[in-house]
């Protein structure tokens, strides 16, 4: 019996991803809506309570509006945008975390994705947080690279035009005001009880992203330097094939860098962990798109469905 899929939004660069995911598997029905009603309310109203599961791949206030249409009982959610993840009704979309936050995957109807610069930082604070190797209280800082991919159809177009600015030629950082729309889900997912230092960055790049927290080892829990540190977050993943923590050192391959790009397609995570005795940084090096968005929705809708969790997904 195939599952009853609607992606409301399907024409933004998060819903396209995760239809054309849909294109060879013969579980999944996808409800399609005519181009010229996507934006009715009726329409979009019809199709999300005949589906089993609904996409919201829209901006938050449209998500909202979406759930408010929800009549069936058994019509299930899975967000996307930014509208629900700091939400303590809605699941949280990144089962690595815990054993809990896979359950509650599983048997929930209503299941938040995480953003991608939240996943590269939740991947690398949460663990420390939990296993007490840093306290809550910890002033966290970060810094993050990424591709213009991030920034939806809006800055797609800008980097793509024939007559942009040569300021898109370099890296760019922004949300300079630390207002950045993923800090509020960074601290309420990885347990900490201040907002963090955070410095994105977006490149003359598609996808691809590179997320860093840099730490000092005076400042931890536990007296771990760097290859110390690197064996328990090694040992917390140790389960998980969607994330990959690299060998210690495994950095020495690209010449002692990191890139932004060199997981683009692709839907799995790897952590590198850098530094020395006295200083660390953890990376996350990820596909935006992929386990910070598309992927990660689909890997959701099969730990929903019961099916191999990498089913659909390039691992």
């Amino acid at each position: 019996m195939q599952t009853k899929v609607f992606i409301d939004g399907s024409e933004g660069t998060t819903g396209l991803r995760i239809h054309e995911r849909f294109e060879n598997r013969e579980d999944i029905q996808v409800l399609t809506i005519d181009p010229e009603l996507r934006k009715d309310a009726k329409e979009r109203k019809r199709l999300i309570n005949e589906s089993d599961i609904t996409f919201l791949c829209l901006p938050d206030a449209a998500s909202i509006e979406a759930v408010s249409m929800i009549e069936s009982d058994h019509v299930r959610i899975i967000d996307p945008s930014t509208a629900h993840r700091t939400r303590s009704d809605w699941a949280y979309g990144f089962p690595e975390l815990s054993e809990q936050h896979r359950i509650n995957i599983k048997e929930g109807k209503r299941i938040s994705v995480p953003g991608c610069h939240a996943t590269g930082f939740a991947s690398l604070v949460y663990p420390l947080v939990a296993g007490q190797v840093i306290s809550p209280e910890y002033p966290v800082s970060a810094f993050s690279i990424t591709g213009y991919s991030g920034g939806g159809k809006g800055m797609i177009a800008e980097y793509e035009s024939d007559n942009r600015s040569v300021e898109y030629d370099a890296p760019r950082e922004y949300a300079l005001s630390q207002q950045h729309k993923h800090v509020a889900e960074m601290k309420q997912v990885s347990g900490l009880f201040r907002e963090p230092l955070f410095s994105p960055i977006v490149a003359d790049y598609y996808s691809g992203m590179l997320v860093s927290v840099p730490l000092y080892t005076h400042l931890l829990n536990s007296a771990y330097d760097a290859e110390g540190l690197h064996q328990y977050i090694e040992s917390y993943y140790k389960k998980e094939p969607f994330i990959q923590v690299m060998p210690f050192g495994a950095e020495a391959v690209s010449s002692n860098m990191l890139s932004g790009i060199s997981c683009s397609g692709w839907d799995g995570l790897k952590i590198f962990v850098t530094g020395n005795k006295d200083r660390i940084v953890l990376h996350a090096q990820f596909d935006n798109l992929g386990k910070g968005a598309s992927g990660a929705a689909i890997q959701c809708l099969n730990l929903m469905l019961g099916c191999e969790e990498h089913k659909g997904l390039n691992l």
